[in-house]
């Protein structure tokens, strides 16, 4: 949360989700979450096609988890990662500058932690 929403370091917010990911059997719920941040990524630095596809990719997987699931409200997630979606595929008509997302945090005490990182950004991510 502190990187996607506070840092908006998409790259490092892949790199701790992949973590998590790998350490919860691969669930596609994290899956899908790591894959909007790439995909915010590419579009960020001009990989448009990059982009589509992990947006695609992401939405696919998140469309089959509930509205609000590990503390967040992941129905405005999708909603709003559909609407960069389908930016995307209208780029060559309707150019648009790059933006970022938020995720919407529900639960206070996930809130309450992602402030402490904003009060205290981690140093840096560090491999075991």
């Amino acid at each position: 949360m502190y990187y996607f929403n506070i840092a908006r370091d998409y790259f490092e917010c892949h790199e701790v989700m992949e973590e998590l990911w790998l350490e919860e059997g691969r669930d596609t719920l994290y899956q899908g979450l790591l894959q909007v941040a790439v995909g915010l990524y590419h579009y960020r630095n001009g990989n448009n096609g990059g982009a589509v596809k992990l947006f695609a990719a992401a939405l696919e997987k998140l469309e089959q988890q509930p509205e609000e699931v590990l503390g967040i409200d992941l129905e405005a997630l999708r909603q709003d990662s559909r609407a960069y979606l389908g930016k995307l595929h209208r780029i060559a008509e309707e150019p648009f500058a790059f933006y970022d997302l938020d995720i919407r945090v529900l639960d206070p005490e996930l809130n309450a932690l992602v402030e402490e990182y904003r009060l205290h950004p981690p140093q840096e991510h560090e491999e075991d």
